[in-house]
């Protein structure tokens, strides 16, 4: 079958490497893509939300299936727009309605749907320019540290974690009068802050089954020890040493379940990845985050510990056939370590040359994620550049494996954390 692929990060190259090698895929298809997603398939020039171009290109080339591999045209509909199309609504979206993909597109939806089916999550307040005094006086008496989340997406970087009530108010007034983060910011969750050790679990669910994929771990900041700024993550892990038996029984029957189960009650289509990011607190799993897909850089280390042919996965969802497979895991450890552009989070250049990309070896694959082609050369692309995945018999294997390719490696300005998994290795 033809399949069209939305988006353009080391996600998708990742995805587009796992769907390509499946007997089911004809064509790849991947919009917009990037100079790694071109060597399994063919970019295409049109945006992720550009609904009536994806619409007359689906058509045109016979397109079977479509995988939105980024959260925006789920937010924006895509699902809800092929199933309203009587020309389009014969090909599957590997995704959920706009209705479900609110779990990420509002903080404050996420929160009430978690409280209504009793799912463990921090307390939280929300606010907005209409109760912007009360949001003041609450931070002002709130316990430190305390966590500000703008409600609506702001490409993971809408977070403000602060031990400082002054700084907690100027957070809060730029996000809702300076509009730090734009429309996103117009509603703040203000939720109380969990110690413990994070990981990101993750299921295909048909919206009435679900099969659970390898668990990861990533690293959102961008100095080495987790300081600095938020980025969209410097790297990730899996599987994750203290998501053991015990502990993944609990995510299932306190998360999992009750959320796909809480999602059929409320009659919301839900047919597609669910992201669920988690905080270890004393052993219990609690709730910090849903996506409504796959998070980016744990692609790049959850597609190569997958061994299933991944469109046979996806070719269940639209029949709800998913509880006639099982998933099989690569008991090797696989790490990734992304290569950034000097300057990021916040501003950096774009247009560098990239050399030393060694070619995919069975142990290890360099995803891109900001690159472009131009003139024989591969340029740098955007503020996170290269995924460089490794896999090993431990961790500690795998990670010296990819900072090895790390350092070899070279264009302007190269940063990267050489602490990737350090909970976990010596």
């Amino acid at each position: 079958m033809n399949i069209l692929l939305l988006g353009s990060g080391g996600r998708e190259h990742a995805l587009a490497w796992k769907m390509t090698q499946s007997p089911a895929c004809t064509k790849l298809f991947i919009a917009p893509g990037n100079a790694g997603t071109a060597q399994h398939g063919t970019n295409v020039n049109i945006g992720v939300s550009d609904f009536a171009a994806i619409r007359s290109f689906c058509l045109s080339n016979e397109i079977a299936m479509v995988v939105p591999g980024s959260e925006e045209p789920l937010v924006n509909g895509i699902y809800d727009y092929f199933k309203q199309d009587e020309a389009l609504r014969h090909i599957p979206v590997i995704g959920p309605s706009v209705e479900g993909a609110k779990l990420e597109g509002s903080k404050a939806f996420a929160k009430e749907f978690m409280l209504r089916h009793n799912i463990p999550t921090a307390a939280y307040r929300e606010f907005s320019a209409d109760n912007f005094e009360d949001g003041v006086a609450y931070l002002r008496r709130h316990s430190l540290p305390i966590v500000l989340k703008a409600d609506g997406l702001a490409a993971g970087k809408g977070v403000v974690i602060t031990s400082d009530h002054d700084e907690a108010v100027k957070e809060f007034g730029e996000m809702i009068k300076s509009a730090k983060f734009g429309d996103a910011g117009r509603k703040v969750v203000v939720e109380q802050f969990l110690t413990g050790i994070e990981c990101s679990v993750f299921v295909l669910t048909d919206g009435k089954n679900y099969r659970l994929l390898p668990v990861a771990k990533d690293y959102k900041r961008i100095g080495e020890g987790d300081t600095g700024l938020n980025t969209g993550g410097m790297g990730a892990v899996s599987p994750v040493p203290f998501a053991d038996g015990a502990f993944m029984k609990q995510v299932e029957e306190q998360v999992i379940r009750p959320t796909v189960e809480g999602l059929a009650a409320e009659n919301i289509v839900y047919q597609g990845f669910i992201f669920f990011g988690l905080i270890s607190v004393n052993g219990a799993p609690y709730v910090i985050e849903y996506n409504c897909r796959m998070g980016d850089p744990e692609t790049e280390v959850v597609m190569p510990r997958l061994q299933n042919d991944l469109l046979e996965l996806f070719a269940a969802v639209p029949g709800q056939q998913l509880d006639k497979l099982q998933v099989y895991e690569d008991p090797r450890a696989a790490t990734t370590v992304m290569l950034v552009s000097g300057g990021y989070p916040e501003a950096y250049e774009k247009g560098m040359e990239i050399t030393g990309i060694p070619a995919p070896a069975k142990d290890q694959l360099v995803f891109h994620a900001g690159t472009k082609a131009e003139g024989g050369k591969v340029l740098t692309n955007g503020g996170r550049v290269l995924a460089i995945t490794s896999l090993a018999g431990d961790l500690q294997l795998a990670l010296a494996h990819s900072k090895q390719t790390a350092e070899r490696i070279s264009f302007a300005g190269k940063y990267y954390r050489r602490d990737i998994g350090y909970e976990f290795v010596n």
